[in-house]
């Protein structure tokens, strides 16, 4: 499970990372970086759904209450006054810890059960939330929503500390996605996914790594949670716990490869612009939501296990095939040979035998 580090891969980061960042720098319309904070924001929710649904295999469909959590948080601590702007950004670690903690009992009683269970347990807790939001109106407004003080940004430059905040995450949660995959923790979860009960047979610590895995996947969301709602400023229940939003985030990663890297990144940086593009294109009609769901199924179509294991198994199998020739080729040269160098030494034991019978008649 331990994965080398490659000059690839880490060629692989840093320019996609550095385009990230030169992105708002170079300059460019103000709806491109109102639509890349939303695809990085996926990319980071998708990242992070990924360590619970894709290495522990366990498909939560309530990751968007503990984003929800987060995102409220954001709106009470700072409805008043946020400072200079930036002091939202700096609690978000806390925000992350508290919700990974809180979350712990949670995943301890859902996690008791496994696969189709275990994601009807999830969304349980997603309505729960939701109808906690719309009823706690004392702290979260209620229907009438919650609202976030407004950044004091300049004009220019406003939409610039949000994304930079969201590729931090993505960053984050890419980089503690690539640790789990190289480190115990990893191969433990990848146990747990293959069979739990013979994980637990030889000696991995179920319970331990899969509220690791639960914790860190769901302060992760509540962290994105957090940035999202001190960018849109209002935070209303049925937004904030959007079903639609989890379903975006198991819908990106099974697109790109569940389990993989980059995996959920490719499936955000997919659908989302394919959603914006089809819901100006056919949004009067709502026909941008056939369109939406026609581009995932044409490629689970012919992409069944997601964009980048598909291509792999490809590769391997050409690769597999190519090799089998190979191995065919060199056999038959082999024999070719053999067959010659066979075909000399009869030819010239026969020029001996005949030599001899010269010099006998002789």
């Amino acid at each position: 499970m331990k994965r080398a580090i490659t000059r690839a891969g880490v060629i692989r980061a840093t320019v996609f990372f550095a385009i990230l960042i030169l992105i708002p720098l170079v300059g460019g319309p103000a709806w491109l970086l109102n639509m890349l904070i939303f695809t990085v924001m996926y990319a980071a929710l998708s990242s992070s759904w990924n360590i619970l649904g894709g290495y522990a295999g366990y498909p939560s469909l309530g990751h968007v209450a503990f984003f929800g959590i987060g995102a409220y948080t954001i709106g009470i601590l700072f409805s008043g006054s946020v400072g200079g702007g930036f002091l939202p950004f700096a609690v978000l670690p806390l925000i992350g810890i508290g919700v990974a903690l809180f979350s712990l009992p949670i995943g301890w009683i859902s996690m008791r059960t496994r696969a189709d269970v275990f994601a009807i347990v999830t969304i349980t807790i997603l309505f729960i939330a939701q109808t906690l939001a719309f009823n706690l109106t004392s702290v979260t407004g209620g229907a009438q929503g919650k609202s976030v003080a407004p950044a004091p940004f300049p004009v220019d430059t406003y939409d610039w500390p949000f994304y930079f905040a969201m590729v931090a995450l993505l960053a984050v949660a890419m980089g503690i996605s690539f640790y789990f995959r190289r480190s115990k923790i990893g191969l433990s979860l990848a146990t747990v996914r293959a069979d739990e009960d013979k994980a637990h047979g030889v000696g991995v610590r179920v319970t331990a790594v899969k509220l690791i895995a639960f914790a860190v996947s769901c302060g992760l969301c509540a962290m994105v949670g957090g940035v999202w709602a001190y960018y849109v400023g209002f935070i209303y229940p049925q937004f904030a716990i959007d079903p639609l939003i989890t379903i975006g985030m198991v819908l990106m990663t099974f697109l790109g490869g569940r389990g993989t890297l980059w995996g959920p990144v490719l499936g955000a940086f997919i659908l989302v612009p394919a959603q914006e593009i089809f819901a100006q294109s056919f949004g009067a009609s709502e026909l941008y939501l056939l369109a939406y769901a026609a581009v995932f199924l044409v490629i689970m179509l012919f992409l069944p296990r997601g964009i980048l294991p598909s291509i792999r198994q490809r590769l391997n199998r050409k690769r597999a095939v190519a090799a089998g020739e190979a191995r065919d080729a060199a056999a038959l040269a082999d024999a070719d040979a053999d067959a010659a160098l066979g075909a000399g030494l009869g030819s010239g034991q026969g020029s001996d035998e005949s030599d001899q019978k010269v010099t006998v008649a002789l």
